[in-house]
């Protein structure tokens, strides 16, 4: 699991034609993941080795150790079907544009933060919107600077348009890409290997690299053999 960053409040002042709002406090954080549920490496191998074994009917072949070896050939034969018959289940907090991106792999369950129904207004949220910290900007620099303001000049309408009036669903409209959200994803080990070639390769976002290099590692690092073949 990746240490969850502090977080950096910006505040400035702002009016609106209604009122004047004192502060405008702005969260910025950087992205993480949280593994919620991983099976065990070995038990994961065992349990494929039983499925591929069932095919070619030749469970007679399992022994202690019998199933690293098996997990290899399946791999590299291609036959990877059998490694849908366990899931894994992370939670990614990260900006819209990368969640945007992630819902895109049709072959998992998502469960996601609801801009229509978090009113980020409410004290529940700090009065405030969080937004992610961009990797590709350093900070203090003129790019930092200009994405810094506009995500201060969309809070500041969005905590307007709640004053005026507007429904969350409807003031979400001025929320920036930036905005942080929270989603859960669930994948067999089969689309996971998918996604990690697709969002590990040196041509995704930076932002999706930044969250999927970790995850590939720990994931690794977990469970033997399955992860091993895939690289940037």
């Amino acid at each position: 699991m990746v240490k969850r960053p502090d977080a950096v409040k910006i505040l400035i002042a702002s009016s609106t034609t209604s009122r004047l709002i004192e502060e405008t406090i702005m969260k910025i954080i950087e992205p993480y993941f949280e593994i919620l549920d991983i099976p065990d490496g070995h038990d994961l191998l065992k349990k494929i080795e039983m499925a591929g074994r069932t095919c070619y009917k030749s469970e007679d072949k399992i022994t202690e150790s019998s199933s690293i070896e098996f997990c290899k050939k399946i791999l590299a034969s291609g036959h990877h079907s059998v490694i849908e018959h366990s899931g894994i289940t992370v939670k990614f907090v990260c900006d819209r544009g990368v969640s945007h991106e992630i819902v895109r792999h049709r072959l998992a369950s998502y469960s996601q933060e609801s801009t229509r129904y978090a009113n980020y207004s409410n004290k529940k949220f700090g009065s405030e919107i969080t937004v992610i910290k961009p990797v590709f900007f350093e900070k203090n620099s003129e790019q930092y600077k200009l994405w810094e303001n506009g995500m201060l000049n969309a809070e500041n309408s969005y905590l307007s348009l709640i004053n005026l009036g507007a429904s969350p669903q409807e003031a979400r409209s001025v929320l920036p890409n930036s905005l942080k959200t929270e989603i859960i994803v669930t994948c067999n080990v089969r689309e996971w290997r998918h996604i990690f070639k697709l969002r590990c390769a040196p041509a995704a976002h930076p932002q999706m690299r930044e969250l999927m290099l970790p995850l590939l590692a720990e994931f690794q690092q977990r469970i033997p053999i399955l992860f091993d073949n895939i690289a940037e």
